[in-house]
């Protein structure tokens, strides 16, 4: 296979950002290793991670310390490149979208081993309807969400009085259910993304976390609560070297991601013919049903990346701030690759902002009810669970775009005061968490901004023409038996 470094189109530019990524990762273990003292046991530590249930949150540096989650991500990441440079066509803007959901999450519950039953059954189902296998590669990825189920499955689900941390126990029906549910996952997904779209009307980037979390809901309560069986927890096992370090590497958390995102800049910057022209076009965008590559070009898009990633960089740093307890933990890092999901598609600082200062809010907010009536405060931005909700908050940002700062701040209010128990209807089996949140944030506040605000929902109904009027145009220029795509 001859891998040729051409920067020329939009979708050579995306997949040379996964192997970017994916490299960028792994080079970065092998210093990990060597900056916490782990280079002898990196790869066992890995193995420890694969063969560990992950439900949500399942800290992989505590698993198997920093270097192993690295080298976990960077080996994930580069599996989705190679499906992306040998499958046939172009890769897009959802491609990368879903190539940033699978690193982010090889941090707290995707691994190595329980990716590829979900990420391969989407081909039964392409293969089956003689689809294009490039065009919903993003399908494919976005699968992995369910991947804490098939460790599940695999680990602990049919071995619950003889699991041991750290040991391989298979059993027959634990691998049939992990198959089955594969299978199953393949012929689901493709059925449950281009309804959920129109439950939020594409307010929630977050697709298929709203879809994912109501399937998921659905096949945890027929696991556990309908047979009786007592629902599992996460892992508490720690790492002794990522105890050592007080639980937090926010120094090379820090140090990792600045090199990162001003690397994102730089090669945007040059790709861009040593200009930022384009980019504050691209801050003023909507972000509504918005294709940043297609309208400003990618190396627009990388830069846009690059600036939004120190955006949510700094406000995990504000967050850890507040309490000293808390650092770079797997989900914090994983959940800061996140918030680039869809910086191609429809986020940039300017619409992300209000909706983490409505994030915050909900602290100030609590903190004043809980002293009028002289109760101790029991919330914080700062716990993990609130920092990981906080990413995906931002899947709301065409709110902002639609209807103003104040809607901005009103969902990301709405979104912080329900992240914590959300988990709770699928028992942390389904990643998309977050973006299960931002989609019933939407359902319910969208109806409200469109009762309130008529000008906005004209504009709304005036754009809603236009687009059905042009894929009438495109249906109508597509031969009748062609290959689709969703979304």
């Amino acid at each position: 296979m001859k891998i040729r470094f051409s920067f020329s189109t939009n979708s050579q530019i995306i997949n040379w950002i996964a192997f970017g990524f994916s490299a960028f990762l792994l080079i970065s273990s092998v210093i990990a290793a060597f900056y916490t003292g782990e280079i002898d046991s990196i790869l066992y530590n890995w193995g420890v991670i694969m063969i560990s249930p992950c439900p949500l949150v399942t800290d992989y540096l505590a698993v198997g310390g920093l270097a192993s989650a690295m080298l976990n991500a960077g080996a994930c990441g580069m599996a989705c490149f190679i499906f992306m440079i040998i499958l046939k066509g172009d890769s897009h803007p959802n491609t990368l979208a879903g190539f940033f959901l699978v690193i982010a999450h090889a941090f707290y519950g995707l691994n190595f081993l329980n990716m590829w039953p979900c990420f391969l059954a989407p081909f039964i189902y392409l293969h089956k309807k003689k689809l294009k296998f490039k065009d919903n590669l993003h399908i494919c990825m976005y699968a992995t969400a369910f991947s804490p189920f098939i460790s599940e499955f695999l680990f602990r689900y049919t071995q619950r009085n003889s699991f041991v941390f750290g040991h391989v126990n298979l059993t027959q029906s634990g691998v049939a259910m992990a198959i089955a549910f594969s299978v199953m996952l393949g012929y689901v997904i493709p059925a449950i993304l281009p309804g959920a779209r129109s439950w939020h009307k594409g307010y929630n980037l977050y697709n298929g976390g709203l879809a994912f979390g109501l399937f998921g809901f659905f096949v945890y309560n027929l696991m556990y609560k309908t047979t009786g069986t007592i629902p599992p927890g996460s892992l508490t096992v720690g790492n002794a070297i990522y105890a050592s370090f007080g639980h937090s590497y926010r120094l090379y958390g820090n140090l990792f991601f600045t090199v990162l995102f001003l690397l994102c800049i730089l090669a945007g910057y040059l790709l861009n013919g040593k200009s930022f022209k384009g980019f504050s076009a691209l801050i003023k965008d909507t972000g509504y049903s918005s294709n940043f590559a297609a309208k400003y070009g990618m190396p627009i898009c990388l830069i846009n990346t690059g600036f939004h990633g120190f955006i949510f960089l700094i406000y995990v740093n504000i967050a850890i701030f507040f309490a000293p307890e808390a650092g770079f933990t797997g989900p914090t890092i994983g959940v800061v690759l996140a918030a680039l999901t869809f910086t191609c598609i429809g986020q940039h600082p300017a619409n992300v902002w209000p909706i983490l200062v409505g994030y915050q809010f909900l602290y100030f907010t609590s903190m004043f009810l809980c002293y009028v009536n002289g109760r101790e405060l029991s919330w914080a931005i700062s716990p993990q669970s609130y920092i990981n909700g906080a990413a995906f908050a931002t899947g709301l940002c065409p709110i902002v775009g639609r209807y103003g700062l104040r809607a901005g701040f009103a969902a990301g209010f709405m979104c912080a005061s329900m992240c914590t128990v959300t988990s709770a209807l699928h028992g942390g089996f389904v990643l998309y968490n977050g973006g299960f949140t931002a989609g019933i944030t939407a359902m319910l506040l969208l109806p409200i901004l469109e009762h309130y605000m008529p000008v906005a929902r004209e504009e709304m109904k005036h754009q809603s023409m236009n687009v059905e009027d042009m894929i009438t145009l495109v249906e109508n220029s597509v031969e009748p038996n062609a290959p689709h795509t969703w979304r």
